[in-house]
């Protein structure tokens, strides 16, 4: 059922000061409901916290901070995907299913790579670069503005593998657990 056919913008003219009415069509035939996937975000990023903090407290032990942080960040993201795919899967089978999933996980990765630019903007990377840099290279000498663009390059490599990751096993796992519950039939 469609809401709306026509979205309409009002916008007056220069030369004489009347107010025009200009008309566009929508297009497709789908509704999303906007509000069912604020509430699967929003199920996301408390899950993904609720899950990831037990289990980094369990895992750092065991593999080191890196290696604790990061298994528990995947398996926090991926089960957490599963259960929202599952808890909303009556949701995501109503309209194109993929384009409901990816709609989901790119809302999340957005949320959740903000958060993280939010991070990386207030720790001081520059001594932890700066140091891996000259022990992979130790004959270079880097200017300040070299130095600049290595750190700069380093952060945006890291945003970037965090888009693809989250965003990834987001979609992966809303995918799985909504073929796991078939929507029930009227």
């Amino acid at each position: 059922m469609r809401l709306f056919s026509h979205i309409c913008l009002p916008s007056k003219s220069h030369k004489n000061g009347t107010e025009n009415i200009h008309t566009f069509p929508l297009q497709g035939g789908d509704i999303l409901k906007f509000g069912d996937i604020i509430i699967a975000v929003a199920s996301l990023v408390v899950l993904v916290i609720l899950i990831s903090f037990p289990l980094t407290l369990v895992l750092t032990p065991a593999l080191g901070n890196l290696g604790g942080f990061m298994l528990s960040a995947i398996i926090a993201f991926l089960l957490s995907a599963i259960i929202v795919g599952y808890i909303f899967a009556q949701n995501i089978w109503e309209e194109n299913r993929t384009k409901t999933i990816a709609k989901i996980a790119i809302l999340f990765t957005v949320l959740a790579i903000s958060l993280i630019i939010t991070e990386m903007a207030t720790v001081e990377w520059a001594p932890m670069f700066r140091a891996e840099y000259l022990k992979a290279n130790p004959t270079a000498t880097p200017s300040a503005f070299d130095w600049y663009y290595i750190q700069r390059l380093q952060l945006i490599a890291e945003d970037f593998i965090l888009v693809v990751f989250m965003f990834a096993l987001s979609f992966i796992g809303l995918y799985i657990s909504s073929m796991l519950k078939k929507p029930a039939k009227t």
